[in-house]
């Protein structure tokens, strides 16, 4: 085992050779023999454990054995304890759950503060066929079928290719020690119930059942690299635009797909979305039809579908003073600068000159109201906000993204858009404000 580890590192890990790493070990037998293999490897690695505190005593002996191991070895260690009872109940989530999401959470954030490039954690073949079969009977698409990643981020998993007999001969021929989890022999959760009562029934059906399985997945991860291609392809012809705020598709094209609700599915999936027969009858639609998730949302607008993160509707609201300077505005692509006393310019999309005595100062930086009416410059009279978005076509998401500057209750200045004439400055105003957008870096 030890010389195919060697041959993985020099093949598809060969970046973990000059990487300070944190290897993940709870003390159970796949964590000390990964630890094993890396030390015998020469890799540069210090070790990470989790007290999650749900076995009383025998989570205090797993730490202890941890830190007696890493003293042994002159191994750096790491360790936390958590309430994971208590963050279960107050996230809703399983004690499983709730235990990965502060396990991975706390890992990141030691690999940040500390420079490791990398955590490493010991997950093989029957971790991932139970995966795979947790997806299955939930539902699933390609990526559930093909289970546990090698890589994801930070996180390598450099032992999926062993089976948990081959990690338990090679701990037993090495003489590695290991404490044994009581919690695993539990069959209250459907993880433990697959190993100890499904898996065994495949096994003594067909002995080589994970080899089998190995081979299914390599083959299902070429197929998924072909799809992967095939949908930048895919993308090129359905996508319109993309920003910072929005991704907009096409609908027309979406539709010439021999099957839509296929290829959305690969365009959306990353997007926390769950009803594809939902998100498909959004093609035909009316417009201003709208499907979110926990994190996004797709949006019908005329010809198009505009996805969106629902963190770019949040509402934000900065009192500026009469003052030099730049204002940072908060979840915005862009800050502004303030000029007092500038040469007077031609007002333009990105910055306008206004006349200071009639502004009633703090201004204010806003979201627009539905109430909302302006003097646009250039056109004659007044008109309503919602009425000059219509007249713009503005979708539902850029009218939300749709920020305004106030004097008082007057609309001053939609900004990126047009300014209200009334606080325009002109040759005979003696005291000028440049307002001007400055785009952030990464916009």
């Amino acid at each position: 085992m030890l010389q195919a580890f060697h041959y993985l590192l020099n093949t598809r890990f060969s970046f973990l050779k000059d990487s300070p790493l944190l290897v993940a070990v709870s003390g159970g037998l796949d964590s000390m023999v990964l630890t094993d293999l890396c030390l015998k490897s020469d890799l540069n690695i210090s070790l990470v454990h989790c007290n999650f505190k749900l076995r009383g005593a025998e989570s205090d002996e797993d730490e202890r054995f941890i830190k007696d191991y890493s003293k042994g070895y002159n191994l750096e260690v790491y360790t936390s304890h958590f309430e994971t009872e208590k963050f279960a109940l107050s996230s809703k989530q399983s004690i499983q759950m709730a235990a990965r999401q502060l396990r991975y959470e706390w890992f990141e954030q030691l690999r940040n503060q500390k420079g490791f490039e990398f955590i490493l954690t010991a997950h093989h073949a029957d971790d991932n066929l139970e995966t795979v079969l947790i997806n299955l009977s939930r539902g699933t698409g390609l990526e559930g079928l093909i289970g546990i990643p090698e890589i994801n981020g930070s996180i390598v998993r450099p032992m999926l290719e062993f089976s948990r007999n081959q990690i338990h001969d090679f701990a037993i021929q090495e003489k590695i020690s290991w404490r044994e989890d009581s919690s695993n022999k539990s069959t209250k959760y459907l993880r433990n119930n697959l190993r100890h009562s499904i898996i065994p029934l495949l096994k003594e059906f067909n002995p080589s059942f994970i080899e089998s399985f190995q081979a299914t997945i390599s083959h299902l991860k070429d197929t998924q690299s072909i799809l992967e291609d095939a949908m930048l392809e895919v993308e090129d012809r359905v996508i319109e635009s993309i920003d910072e705020n929005q991704i907009v598709y096409n609908i027309e094209q979406l539709q010439s797909l021999n099957n839509p609700k296929a290829y959305l599915y690969q365009l959306l999936k990353t997007y926390n979305f769950t009803d594809w027969t939902q998100i498909t009858a959004l093609l035909d639609a009316q417009s201003g039809k709208q499907i979110t998730s926990s994190t996004h949302r797709l949006l019908k607008n005329r010809s198009q579908l505009i996805l969106s993160s629902i963190d770019t509707t949040s509402k934000v609201s900065i009192s500026i003073q009469a003052a030099d300077g730049l204002v940072t505005i908060p979840n915005q692509p862009f800050n502004l600068k303030l000029e007092i006393n500038a040469p007077l310019g031609v007002s333009e999309k990105d910055h306008i000159y206004l006349n200071s005595e009639l502004l009633k100062f703090p201004l204010r930086l806003d979201s627009w109201s539905h109430g909302d009416f302006f003097y646009p410059s250039g056109m004659e009279g007044k008109k309503k906000l919602s009425k000059y978005f219509k007249d713009e076509k503005l979708s539902l998401i850029e009218k939300e993204c749709i920020r305004v500057i106030y004097s008082g209750n007057d609309v001053v200045w939609v900004v990126g858009r047009r300014a209200d004439q009334r606080f325009l400055a002109n040759k005979n105003s003696t005291q000028i404000l440049k307002l001007s957008i400055e785009h952030n870096a990464h916009s």
